[in-house]
């Protein structure tokens, strides 16, 4: 059975069929309008979420599909201290596809283990979000017309953002993609990136301190929130906060073709006065959404019988630990894994985390 855990799930053919799939949709979505009848997707959403859980539900109901769920762990058997496989177990009895986010990592990995039925990772905790990268891969299709030989730059929380590890791990399966990091120096790029994707697949990149240095090198824009709360100094916080806000005067010196994405919400990172801006994508890149999880259903749902192929070999070492403490190893009762990278280092086989 196929599921969608990590962007490396998807080989490069398979991600630009999805993203083709999704250009037919939108020219002819009325074809489309009875594809999921008689199906049911269950929306398992452990954190808050607006635009992923609303996308999953109008994508479902717009291929005559049904949804059910919840929204709030509160709310369901998690209150009690079910576990996430058995939880999927039982959703599994009842719908035909499962899309989850979970504030734990690795959480929809153990999940896939067990689930009767395919599982789409829909963010977990600050590792993956695979969705959200179909729809920004869509939107730059859209947007430039292509994804090869295109610059792109990261800019803010690069070392929490799933949305950025995610892309990333997209982008290097594509020719001639050059990357920038517009980060501070406490939200950079995590090692792993860097090592085990950008180095092992020989994407270019460099490093950044300011929007202004890189502006119009850029195609792309990918603006995420400098977040206030990883600053252990906030003296320092003060400091850089103020250079990774775009505003009309940063949005002169780019391209006159550019396009800004931002994977929302937004809080003060871009100015409203860009929001008139026809090079700001943001808004158009949720619409994007909802058609790139149709195709993404429809593509699952018709590779369900297919073999799911593991991306690492799956070891047990005694005596390594992941010191993640927000891996699912460390939450819920379950074995632990570990895979060896290129570089010889063992990573967690649930949150890719260096284990100890």
């Amino acid at each position: 059975m196929r599921h969608l855990i990590d962007p490396t799930d998807l080989t490069r053919k398979e991600t630009d069929e999805i993203v083709a799939l999704a250009l037919d949709i939108i020219a002819n979505g009325e074809a489309y309008s009875e594809k999921m009848k008689g199906k049911r997707l269950a929306t398992l959403f452990y954190e808050p979420s607006t635009r992923t859980r609303l996308s999953f539900t109008s994508a479902m109901m717009a291929l005559g599909g049904k949804v059910l769920g919840f929204s709030d762990a509160a709310s369901s058997s998690v209150s009690k201290g079910e576990t996430v496989e058995d939880t999927v177990r039982v959703v599994g009895c009842f719908a035909d596809i499962i899309a989850m986010r979970h504030h734990i990592e690795g959480a929809q990995l153990a999940a896939s283990a067990v689930s009767p039925v395919p599982i789409i990772n829909a963010g977990d905790g600050s590792h993956s979000h695979p969705t959200q990268t179909l729809t920004d891969l869509l939107t730059i299709t859209r947007e430039l017309g292509h994804v090869d030989n295109i610059t792109i730059g990261f800019c803010g929380d690069l070392k929490y953002g799933r949305t950025v590890h995610s892309l990333i791990k997209a982008l290097v399966r594509y020719q001639g993609v050059k990357i920038v990091l517009i980060s501070p120096e406490e939200l950079r790029l995590p090692d792993y990136i860097k090592t085990d994707i950008c180095d092992k697949y020989g994407i270019e990149y460099t490093e950044a301190e300011s929007i202004e240095a890189v502006m119009g090198e850029l195609d792309i824009l990918y603006m995420t929130r400098v977040q206030k709360e990883r600053f252990t100094d906030e003296a320092e916080y003060e400091r850089v906060k103020n250079c990774f806000v775009l505003d009309a005067e940063r949005m002169a010196l780019a391209k006159e073709r550019m396009a800004v994405l931002h994977p929302l919400p937004r809080v003060n990172e871009i100015t409203r006065e860009v929001d008139s801006d026809p090079r700001a994508a943001y808004f158009r890149q949720v619409e994007n959404g909802k058609f790139v999880r149709m195709a993404l259903i429809l593509s699952l749902m018709g590779w369900k019988n297919e073999e799911m192929k593991e991306r690492h070999e799956k070891l047990e070492i005694d005596g390594l630990t992941c010191p993640n403490h927000k891996c699912i190893t460390n939450n819920e009762p379950m074995e632990r894994y570990f895979y060896r990278a290129d570089n010889g280092v063992h990573r967690c086989y649930y949150c890719d985390t260096k284990a100890e």
